[in-house]
């Protein structure tokens, strides 16, 4: 297995990231990874080798402002602008000699499931699509959130957008953190999962956001996108999850035409712990192979 740094332009932005290719002559059928809200390539790294050890070229990438990929302003998640990211990720790919074009697959969690349904969408020759813990629209209400922390998350939103709009600095706050903290996921699930990630070795990741993205994701639906989907899709839910409900993940699955749904008893952060993830990840690779040999 090889691993080297690439990059490629995206809108003008140079965006980072590795590309990693299995034992054997190529081309190979390959797989990129997309990050959910927020997150690093760097946290990655073990779902990533565990594919390209199956046989897979896989590419993993940091959004713009994010971790190490250019661009300001920095921790801004943009719905349109991600998705113009993997659209260039996807034509880097092609263009790659070790890859085999016609058999490119998408791969995204949490944010990034939704966002690799409608990219492949709109791109319309992707092979094969998995979506783990996809994000689907928020649910009617945060659950564990009152409705004073409510109101200091929006106060906090329409301050950075404003600040944005000005040309001010960022008005940053936490991505994750306890119940009852300034962040946009706020409990002791995510808290607990991000900082056994933390501890896990080097990451670029920073837990804090510009919250006026959050704007921009509160009209998104990937399941509206869905239905134009060609590629067979593997749905990977959490039926505890509070983040991103089944319920919502369903909408993607039904919209979907050659869409399939795997159901795990565990909530949304679990799916990132490792006796999960290898489990998880192994009947992911299953789905690859059926629909995409290495």
């Amino acid at each position: 297995m090889e691993r080297r740094a690439v990059s490629f332009k995206s809108e003008g932005t140079r965006i980072k990231g590795y590309l990693r290719t299995p034992d054997g002559a190529p081309p190979h059928a390959s797989l990129i990874m997309c990050h959910g809200f927020g997150g690093t390539m760097d946290r990655l790294e073990d779902a990533a080798r565990m594919f390209c050890e199956a046989g897979y070229a896989v590419l993993t990438f940091d959004y713009r402002g994010f971790g190490e990929s250019e661009g300001r302003p920095r921790q801004l998640v943009s719905v349109r602008k991600q998705l113009v990211d993997i659209a260039a990720g996807i034509a880097f790919a092609r263009g790659e000699p070790s890859i085999d074009p016609a058999r490119i697959a998408l791969w995204g969690s949490s944010l990034g499931g939704g966002h690799v349904v409608v990219a492949a969408a709109q791109d319309g020759k992707i092979a094969a699509v998995i979506s783990q813990v996809p994000f689907n629209g928020f649910p009617k209400s945060a659950e564990g959130r009152s409705t004073r922390d409510t109101r200091k998350l929006l106060r906090a939103i329409l301050s950075d957008w404003l600040r944005g709009k000005l040309g001010l600095p960022r008005r940053y706050i936490k991505a994750v953190g306890r119940p009852g903290e300034l962040a946009v996921m706020a409990s002791d699930e995510a808290a607990e999962i991000v900082e056994t990630m933390i501890g896990s070795g080097e990451t670029t990741w920073e837990n804090r956001v510009a919250p006026a993205g959050i704007l921009e994701m509160a009209r998104y639906k990937p399941s509206d996108h869905a239905k134009k989907l060609d590629a067979p899709l593997l749905l990977s839910a959490a039926e505890q999850d509070r983040e991103t409900p089944l319920e919502l993940v369903l909408e993607i699955a039904r919209a979907a035409p050659r869409g399939e749904i795997r159901r795990y008893p565990i909530r949304h952060f679990d799916v990132y712990r490792p006796d999960i993830r290898e489990a998880v990840i192994g009947d992911q690779i299953s789905f690859l192979r059926t629909h995409m040999p290495p």
